[in-house]
């Protein structure tokens, strides 16, 4: 690590280290205050239920509608533990949402990012409107972020090290990935790609043995998926025949498009809630790309010239390969290893077990980004005289060799781009990014083409993307993303902490705050009845004893001369479905059930939309019905709808 700055002021005390704390502090106030801030979404309510039912009956069978089997395990043991609701309910995913903060640190520590690319990686994931908003949400795919993550941090300390326990800690995520839901094994297609290129190109140099490693990984992996998916033994037929019911049931989703959208529904998203964080992966990707084809060129430009003097140096005689990156001597492949500049070889090899690597805190002297201090690579010319008639004249009669140096000085001044390539670490900064830049690409690619389009799959494109961001954090551009991630906060906030409902496409199916009247209405009374197919999120909220207080009759939705007899207390019909009258009962006004946003209500007024976030949402409506002569029909107010 760098020494701190002696300097009496506070932020010359402040390090790294305090910093990354700080961040972190942050996720977890983000994610964990006002936790049941909002009823539960629909799909939270249906995985709490199943979650209790599992707790109270011991009934659990997997099935592909509801995703797989961890979410419900983990959330039963904390209703165990802590009792049942929401707030209980949502912790965990709250849990993993900071902890993947925290997965930033290894990463950094191991030469992967540098400080201020970790520390603004780690402020994205903290403060993302998306990260935070799907981390206080009981869904599966926080779980499956985070164990992304967590894969990630395993396979790069495997490779760093060759060590068998990362391989255990890479299958554990990658086995409970997959109990988490059915794409995680996209995930791992994804990551195996880059991995065999990697090995291929020599980029990347397995250990002697490697082949134990994965086939225990292999084990570890499929014995997790295993205890979760036969309920721990209960039903062991899911072994066989849950894989192809997954397949079956999800094609048949995207096929279906039952909540579809299209090609580009994500980017769409990301505009609208993770504008800094896509642009300045944009810039990334073109910044990746300069300095990999300046490195390339500027290495294969070292071999020739090594060639043609007759001898080849570099530690243990290594030669460079097409890649540009030194090839593998199998007579040292006793760990595994990532290849670096051959100029930083003895940092990496003495300082090998606690190597920070980071971006050059010295900024260019000029707004070309030209690194100008003595012995650069990058070291700024003298200016060249003015070029007369008849030089120009020879210069369009350019010899190859000329052809050449223009060639050559092109790249240089590509590589005037790439801020601290001559640096330590810098090919572990770029061999990380280029792999985040696959992963990024190939899941908007996979999701672009899957028909099922819902917000919360966006996390899992979200989360490389946004280490592509982080890529070549100079001073200045640090000073842009944090200037940026106002607008971050801002959106996190809006989405995250409004109490009421939101007119935004984050919410699918959101259950509406105007049901906190009708429990109110259904609390004062004895006995309910509810006339509409969709009932949830009612059988979570009245579970247990509490269950008795509702009747279930969707059977009777159009026959309201059932009621006659004035049985009930509340009864709950849909709108404009279900009946609008009832004998002996007085009609509220009619209230959401759930929400969503609605681009057929704003697609004409979508540049007012972004901005004013108002509108008219879709929803499903129910009308409440109270007897006439009864206190609480008439005292106990019901929000209004228009």
């Amino acid at each position: 690590m760098e020494a701190v700055d002696s300097s009496p002021t506070f932020l010359g005390r402040l390090r790294f280290e305090h910093l990354f704390i700080v961040i972190f502090i942050i996720a977890l106030i983000l994610r964990f205050l006002l936790l049941d801030l909002k009823l539960f979404h629909h799909d939270e309510a249906v995985h709490a239920w199943f979650s209790f039912k599992l707790l109270t009956e011991g009934v659990y069978v997997y099935d592909p509608i509801y995703h797989g089997p961890l979410l419900y395990y983990t959330t039963a043991g904390m209703f165990a533990l802590f009792g049942d609701s929401d707030l209980i309910g949502r912790i965990i995913p709250a849990l993993l949402g900071s902890l993947m903060v925290l997965l930033v640190w290894p990463i950094h520590r191991l030469g992967y990012l540098g400080r201020r690319s970790a520390l603004i990686a780690a402020l994205f994931l903290a403060i993302s409107p998306d990260m935070v908003y799907f981390s206080r949400f009981l869904r599966n795919d926080i779980f499956i972020a985070f164990f992304s993550l967590l894969l990630v941090v395993a396979l790069l300390y495997y490779l760093e090290y060759g060590q068998r326990r990362y391989v255990i800690v890479a299958a554990l995520a990658a086995g409970l990935g997959c109990c988490s839901k059915e794409n995680m094994p996209l995930i791992l297609m994804v990551f195996g790609v880059f991995l065999i290129a990697a090995v291929l190109l020599k980029w990347v140099h397995l250990k002697k043995g490697w082949w134990m490693d994965f086939i225990l990984g292999a084990v570890v992996m499929l014995a997790v998926g295993s205890l979760f998916y036969s309920s721990f033994g209960a039903h062991p037929e899911v072994l066989w025949t849950g894989a192809f019911q997954a397949i079956e049931h999800w094609t048949a989703m995207s096929s279906q498009q039952r909540l579809g959208g299209p090609p580009y529904f994500y980017i769409l998203l990301f505009l609208l809630y993770e504008v800094p964080i896509y642009l300045l992966a944009l810039v990334g990707t073109v910044q990746a790309a300069l300095c990999a084809l300046f490195l390339w060129k500027q290495r294969q430009q070292s071999a020739e010239s090594e060639v043609s003097s007759g001898a080849v140096t570099g530690e243990d005689d290594d030669t460079l390969c097409k890649t540009g990156l030194p090839e593998f001597d199998e007579d040292r492949a006793e760990s595994c290893s990532m290849p670096v500049l051959s100029e930083v070889t003895d940092v990496t090899t003495t300082e090998h077990a606690g190597i920070s690597y980071y971006e050059s805190d010295a900024e260019p002297e000029s707004d070309t980004g030209l690194n100008t201090e003595s012995g650069s690579e990058f070291e700024s010319k003298p200016a060249e005289p003015a070029v007369s008639q008849a030089d120009a004249a020879d210069e369009v009669a350019a010899t190859p060799a000329q052809t050449e140096s223009r060639v050559s000085l092109l790249f240089s001044r590509a590589g005037a781009l790439c801020h601290g390539a001559d640096t330590p670490g810098f090919d572990r900064h770029l061999g990380f990014t280029l792999f985040c830049i696959w992963w990024m690409c190939a899941s908007l690619g996979i999701y672009a083409i899957i028909g099922e389009k819902v917000p919360w799959l966006i996390l899992h494109q979200l989360l490389p993307m946004i280490f592509v961001a982080a890529f070549l954090m100079t001073r200045k551009k640090a000073i842009l993303a944090l200037a940026l991630s106002v607008f971050l906060i801002v959106m996190m906030a809006h989405v995250a902490f409004t109490p009421a409902d939101i007119n935004e496409p984050i919410v699918q199916v959101q259950n509406s705050e105007e049901l906190r009247e009708l429990f109110r209405l259904i609390d004062a009374g004895n006995k309910s009845a509810v006339t509409t197919e969709g009932v949830w999120p009612l059988p979570w909220y009245y579970r247990g004893e509490r269950a008795e207080k509702i009747t279930y009759l969707s059977s009777v939705a159009d026959n309201p001369d059932y009621f006659a007899d004035g049985t009930y207390d509340v009864i709950v019909s849909g709108s404009p479905d279900g009946f609008s009258n009832v004998t002996g009962y007085l009609r509220r006004d009619v209230i959401r059930q759930s929400y969503w946003f609605s681009i057929y209500d704003n697609g004409d007024r979508l540049a007012a939309y972004y901005f004013l976030r108002d509108g008219k949402l879709g929803s499903v409506n129910w009308n409440i019905f109270v007897p006439k002569n009864t206190i609480s029909g008439t005292d106990i107010p019901v929000n209004a709808t228009a």
